[in-house]
């Protein structure tokens, strides 16, 4: 098996040492820089397998040999060494292309049980290029279903961070699909063997989930009669998923940032912590700037767990998916009702549907579908019922001898969007533009387009 091969950047001589032979123990041929520029220089001429940067050194620091290094085509992982209470730069440095980062001091096993994961991704990187390339091109990602340019762009995403232990926030409106996304996340990376461990924060009061996420040893508490393992040591190597991270209690959320800063788990009742590997994905449908703020959720917290984002589109953003979305709903919806076969949708039925704004996105289509198989016979899904399943169908404007052009529609109702927008915001086009869920950019190009500024 070939060596793999290390450097060490730090400019602290002993550290460089001390390092160096600890790592040539455990099979490493290891090289040293005392600067960013000494490494760089060593980069140009030979190429490592992984390298270890302290981010505060003189002249040219962490931060900016990354830069560099990632710029100039360097794809060895990169794990920043960092002061403790300099997280926040460590984690900026992990949105520049950092692969992880330890806070010093820090134990010998610490540094080999990083490697030794960035390791095991580098092995598994490659098995995952042949799965991705077998889903490129195609309307449906790991459940995700789709060819909406926003959702090709999701796809891209979720392939660049999925074999990084990177945190991700998942934003999204009510009904968008965010485990299905956090689903994708695990299973395109290198932990899908691994498990995927979700729960919904908002479901249970602070006491229960206290214990459900970090477990308890027996006798802590009365009716503790036995060790539970908490979903971060089920979730051991693979994700864990914080659904409604949003809603976590304050008390709580200094728990969670301290197994995020510090990788390590301490049971309820536990004198000692445990170290756990664990890709922690969150969503919410709030918007979580507006919590901090309001001193609802930590900042430290939103920043360690925004540190790679995916903002889910809405349903009404993507309607050229919906034909797609409905083929496959109606298939599987049929499937878990019991009927034998899966009834086609009428062709006007399908132009209604794609003419209402689908407050409730994708699951509200999915309540919509499975009740009008409930109440349809035969194989063709008649209009009425799937449009009596639409609460408030009355929006859908469509009209017998109204222009059929699915575009227009579409056109109108963007028209509408945007002029109750900047009613509602009294003409303010940042504030619209974070309504509609849109770039500020993206609000002025179709106001020139529609001839609305």
């Amino acid at each position: 098996m070939k060596q793999p091969h290390i450097l060490i950047i730090d400019d602290e001589e002993n550290l460089r040492h001390m390092l160096s032979v600890m790592l040539r123990k455990q099979g490493y041929h290891a090289d040293t820089a005392a600067g960013g520029e000494e490494a760089l220089a060593k980069l140009s001429g030979h190429a490592y397998d992984y390298i270890l940067c302290d981010i505060r050194m003189p002249e040219m620091d962490g931060r900016e040999f990354l830069r560099q290094a990632v710029s100039s085509g360097v794809t060895a992982p990169i794990v920043m060494m960092t002061a403790y209470g300099a997280v926040d730069t460590a984690v900026a440095c992990m949105q520049e292309g950092a692969y992880d980062f330890i806070s010093k001091p820090f134990k010998r096993d610490e540094i080999v049980i990083v490697l030794k994961k960035a390791e095991e991704r580098e092995r598994l990187k490659e098995e995952n290029r042949t799965l991705r390339a077998e889903v490129a091109g195609k309307s449906s990602f790991y459940g995700l279903v789709g060819r909406n340019p926003s959702m090709l762009a999701i796809y891209d995403q979720i392939q660049r961070v999925a074999d990084l232990k990177t945190t991700v926030l998942i934003q999204g409106e009510s009904g968008t699909g965010k485990e299905l996304v956090a689903r994708a996340v695990h299973k395109s990376g290198c932990r899908s063997a691994k498990p995927f461990v979700a729960v919904n924060c908002g479901a249970l009061p602070e006491t229960l989930l206290e214990g459900e996420l970090f477990g308890h040893n027996k006798g802590a508490f009365t009716g503790a009669s036995s060790d539970k393992p908490g979903l971060f040591e089920q979730a051991d190597g693979g994700t864990l998923f914080l659904d409604e991270v949003g809603e976590m209690p304050l008390a709580l959320q200094v728990k969670l940032l301290r197994v995020l800063q510090e990788g390590e788990v301490r049971r309820i009742g536990a004198t000692t912590s445990s170290l756990v590997d664990v890709r922690v994905v969150s969503a919410t449908a709030r918007d979580l700037q507006a919590e901090v703020a309001s001193g609802r959720f930590r900042e430290d917290l939103y920043f360690r767990l925004n540190v790679f984002l995916l903002q889910i589109p809405p349903l009404r953003e993507r309607i050229d998916d919906l034909p797609l979305l409905v083929r496959l709903l109606v298939r599987d919806c049929a499937a878990r009702i019991g009927r034998e076969t899966a009834p086609k949708v009428e062709p006007e039925a399908l132009r209604r549907l794609m003419a209402y704004p689908w407050p409730g996105n994708v699951r509200e289509l999915e309540n919509v579908i499975e009740r009008a198989l409930v109440l349809c016979d035969g194989d063709q899904l008649a209009e009425h019922c799937l449009l009596d399943g639409i609460a408030g169908e009355s929006e859908i404007k469509v009209c017998p001898g109204e222009n059929l052009s699915i575009k227009q529609a579409e056109r109108n109702m963007e028209i509408e969007l945007i002029r109750k927008a900047l009613e509602r915001t009294g003409g303010n086009r940042t504030h619209a533009a974070k309504m509609l869920e849109i770039s500020h950019r993206a609000l002025l190009y179709k106001l020139k387009e529609y001839a609305l500024d």
